[in-house]
């Protein structure tokens, strides 16, 4: 049950809003971000009124069914109406508690996605180009930009590392709970006894920070250049082109070598280090907020095992919240990973729900 009080608090501001916007006199700076406000709240404000008189309501009925006098028919009518009145309270009470679930800032924001094999060595590899694969179709399907930061291939078509930027309409939001270790089961081409192989791939996905979300002082940074090289140090290039950035204060560094120009592998690897750091930010808040965080889901934490891939069962099954699907090679096509993200979202939000309960109480 939400406090009643905390619901007058929103009708008391979206009529202070009203009021104010009617009059004009809202400063200019302010009056996008109010016009925000009231345009958000006057969509549940009809939910806030009718929960407010939900008590009035129900004790009205409730004194038509118990008094003598009053017929038999209209008692009928108030009893079928407070049902009515219970199921309507139910689906408002839904709706403000998802209302009032504080919002993640950056689910609208563009990611930076991180893959690399890990453990199983050339089937690893092999693994995480199928992901890197799974995410270029799923990108493709939703209309979203990617772009390649680095790229780090290995034999047989595999891949060591990938690094990509994902510009669109809620990027965030749709990959933040892909972070962490896909473990894949198979049979590797190479195996003649038809034994299931283990292996598995990290991913981490990354709100992409701008200038104005991680202030980054030159004074912090320290910035070496080297020429950049192939496979087994065959030289690429015969310049310098090649960028590591440190930032001093965090210890973070990053590489880049892609570009055959210095000054684009500096502007990729900032993009990287900047998402890092903002990251790294938030994951001490969140830590400072809550000591449970690892239970929750969309952690972020890499070497939370997430997900396991088997492909002798044709399964995918999501071990934060117990959810196989038995169609993986139609997951890995990006056809039906809307379904996962679907669930891990509603999860989400019912431990969120579940969470603003127990403070409220």
């Amino acid at each position: 049950m939400i406090p009643l009080a905390k619901i007058e608090q929103l009708v008391n501001k979206h009529q202070s809003l009203e009021k104010e916007l009617s009059t004009g006199n809202v400063d200019k700076k302010d009056f996008a971000n109010k016009s925000k406000e009231y345009s958000s709240l006057g969509e549940i404000i009809h939910c806030a009124r009718e929960y407010l008189n939900f008590e009035n309501q129900k004790k009205e009925l409730d004194k038509m069914i118990e008094e003598k006098e009053v017929d038999k028919e209209i008692k009928e009518l108030a009893q079928k109406e407070l049902k009515q009145l219970n199921e309507i309270r139910q689906k408002n009470e839904k709706t403000l508690k998802h209302y009032l679930i504080p919002k993640d800032e950056v689910d609208k924001k563009n990611a930076i996605l991180e893959i690399r094999a890990g453990t199983g060595g050339l089937e690893a590899s092999l693994f995480a180009s199928d992901l890197y694969k799974m995410y270029e179709k799923v990108c493709h399907k939703k209309k979203w930009k990617m772009e390649i930061i680095s790229i780090s291939k290995s034999d047989a078509g595999g891949l060591k590392e990938a690094i990509v930027s994902i510009v669109g309409s809620n990027i965030y939001s749709t990959l933040k709970y892909e972070s962490g270790v896909h473990r894949v089961q198979r049979v590797p081409e190479t195996e003649t006894q038809g034994r299931v192989h283990t292996s598995a791939a990290t991913v981490a996905v990354l709100p992409e920070a701008e200038d104005i979300d991680v202030k980054i002082e030159e004074k912090d940074l320290r910035i070496d250049v080297f020429r950049s090289s192939g496979p087994g140090g065959q030289s690429v290039n015969t310049t310098d082109s090649a960028v590591r950035i440190t930032h001093l204060s965090t210890g973070i560094v990053v590489s880049q070598q892609d570009e055959k120009s210095q000054h684009k592998n500096k502007a990729k690897a900032m993009k990287i280090l900047r998402a890092r750091i903002y990251e790294a930010e938030r994951e001490k808040k969140d830590l400072e907020r809550s000591k449970d965080r690892k239970s929750k889901i969309g952690t972020g934490d890499r070497s939370e095992r997430i997900r396991t891939y088997n492909f002798p069962q044709g399964r995918v099954t999501d071990h934060r919240i117990n959810f196989t699907l038995h169609k993986l090679e139609e997951f890995l096509s990006g056809e039906i990973f809307d379904q996962m993200t679907e669930n891990l979202s509603i999860q989400d939000q019912e431990m969120k729900l579940e969470s603003l309960n127990k403070n409220d109480s």
